[in-house]
């Protein structure tokens, strides 16, 4: 019973999260500390783990512009997810043990506020002493809560400061002329944040 209610009320956290999230307004640079539904009553001073996992508030790491690109960095849960592999197959990816969030990078249109799609996105995370703690790409991703995006999870983190790290590639696709003059060479997104985990 006491399982349920923990699953339950972790999905309704992330769903209200995902929503209010949208409304919020966006500033041009934010560093923040995360924490897992900090200053929240969850029956206890333990947050609650569903499968091993404990939830994460969304939070923005950073926010930058690029020829009115709007280029926003979250962190939520970590969560499961598919990958197609474009011959009727599909790759299950769980998080790492202990993994710390999933990382997501919105790209956004600030003329029609359309999220955008064809992009790739790298995204490496350095610990203040220099160490490379996390190297990867972000997945075109999905979602029923927060749309167009791009995904992965990242393993565990100690607490302590970070500089991420973003290199974003020009999207591949067709344009119509509005587009044929942006976006058309790779930009680097350099923020800083610090990382407090769930306790």
């Amino acid at each position: 019973m006491r399982r349920a209610i923990a699953i339950a009320l972790t999905a309704t956290l992330l769903a209200g999260c995902a929503s209010a999230d949208k409304q919020q307004a966006t500033t041009k640079k934010t560093s923040a500390t995360t924490s897992a539904m900090a200053g929240m009553n969850m029956a206890g001073s333990a947050v609650p783990t569903v499968n091993g996992v404990k939830p994460v508030a969304i939070r923005t790491l950073a926010t930058a512009y690029w020829q009115d690109m709007e280029i926003q960095a979250q962190t939520m849960t970590p969560v499961s997810f598919v990958v197609f592999t474009g011959d009727g197959k599909q790759r299950l990816f769980k998080p790492p043990r202990n993994a710390s969030f999933h990382l997501m990078v919105m790209l956004t249109d600030r003329h029609t506020h359309f999220q955008i799609p064809y992009a790739s996105v790298w995204a490496t995370i350095t610990s203040s002493a220099g160490k490379v703690v996390y190297n990867d790409q972000q997945w075109p991703m999905i979602s029923e809560y927060m749309g167009t995006h791009y995904g992965n999870n990242v393993p565990h983190l100690a607490p302590g400061s970070y500089t991420l790290k973003l290199l974003i590639s020009p999207p591949v696709s067709a344009r119509h002329l509005e587009y044929a003059h942006i976006w058309q060479r790779q930009h680097a997104v350099i923020e800083h944040f610090t990382w407090k985990p769930a306790t």
